[in-house]
């Protein structure tokens, strides 16, 4: 702080924004890292540069930023369903979702778990698409052997303060396209490209050195925040393992998970509570339970009024909402609060320890 207060030089580029898409480009093992103000802004950036129109799938069971971005682009988003056991983009609907006036595919990490990148890549490619993903959740995972970021034709993260990795607030775009990440640099300032000349609309996105401070501090302890998190992970694991009716959700073998969020499946014929009722009696013992992404992105304005009709099509999208669990976690949660939440979690349930 102190130098960057000597320097006065506290946004438009400055040293510690370069710096740290530098180091994010190294630490993902990708070409190019576009960082932004939020991750928003970051994937309106990505939006624009990519040039789409007309309708865009998307999972509905997601934060309803990734549908508004879409939208707010004058795009329509198509909701298209998930998969049961990943929770994540079913790459059938998907495809069933395709129409003349498909110009993208935008999957969503949900979880630290990454989409099935492979078969959205093989729809994309069939039917002449762009491939985004939104990968808010999933800074430090790692999908087919790959960092999470290289996916694609480009990746959106956010650094928001809630995040695994956190610039306070903020976001990138991360690719291996050249002519993408000048576009993308140009849109974030303006749509300026240099002194005089500008290459279109464009807004102001530009990260600040705060921010970018922020982010390198963050970067540098990053692998101790996983250990951390992984270790609060775990404990969970083993404290509600004998819970009957809830299924946390997990990594496949071949990924690489953050560990950041604790995800469970309640199923109450089984747990003999309902999703509802637990996080209502958990938030009176001042545990911070809540439910996730519900109702989904379709049952929320403007989108049901717009598709009124498009739950209908989202069956795996609407069971998955009403049973979502999202337990406090994250790499600062002490070991002793976990144990407190799982031993309320089993008795409420009603099991021996």
């Amino acid at each position: 702080m102190d130098d960057m207060l000597a320097r006065r030089w506290f946004t438009n580029d400055g040293p510690y924004v370069v710096e740290l898409e530098r180091r994010l480009e190294d630490h993902l093992g990708v070409r190019h890292c576009v960082t932004a103000n939020s991750g928003s802004a970051a994937m309106l950036l990505a939006i624009r540069g990519l040039d789409l129109s007309g309708e865009v799938i998307v999972p509905s069971f997601t934060f309803v930023g990734t549908a508004h971005s879409v939208a707010w682009m004058g795009l329509k988003p198509v909701f298209c369903d998930i998969d049961r056991a990943t929770w994540n983009i079913d790459p059938t609907a998907c495809e069933a979702a395709v129409t003349p006036n498909t110009s993208a595919i935008l999957g969503v990490h949900l979880f630290g778990r990454g989409c099935n990148a492979a078969a959205l890549k093989r729809i994309a490619t069939s039917h002449d698409l762009r491939l985004v993903f939104d990968a808010a959740h999933a800074f430090g995972c790692s999908l087919e052997g790959r960092r999470v970021g290289g996916f694609g034709d480009a990746e959106v993260f956010s650094f928001h303060a809630t995040k695994s990795f956190h610039t306070f607030e903020g976001g990138a775009v991360t690719t291996d396209d050249d002519v993408l990440a000048s576009k993308l640099r140009a849109f974030r300032s303006h749509g300026i490209s240099d002194l005089d000349r500008t290459i279109g609309l464009g807004t102001n996105a530009r990260m600040s050195e705060v921010c970018a401070a922020m982010g390198l501090a963050n970067l540098d302890s990053y692998e101790a925040t996983l250990k951390a998190s992984h270790t609060v992970h775990q404990a969970y694991e083993r404290g509600l393992e004998a819970v009957p009716g809830l299924d946390l959700r997990e990594s496949a073998i071949n990924e690489e998970s953050n560990w950041h969020y604790v995800v469970a499946e309640v199923e109450e014929a089984e747990c003999g509570l309902s999703r509802d009722s637990l996080i209502e009696v958990l938030r009176s013992n001042n545990v911070l339970a809540r439910r996730y992404f519900y109702p989904g992105c379709h049952a929320l304005e403007p989108y049901v009024t717009e598709q009124p009709d498009a739950g209908r099509l989202l069956p795996e999208t609407e069971r998955a909402a009403a049973r979502s669990i999202l337990f406090p976690a994250g790499s600062s949660m002490a070991p002793e609060d976990v144990d407190r939440v799982c031993a309320l979690v089993r008795d409420l349930v009603g099991c021996s320890s």
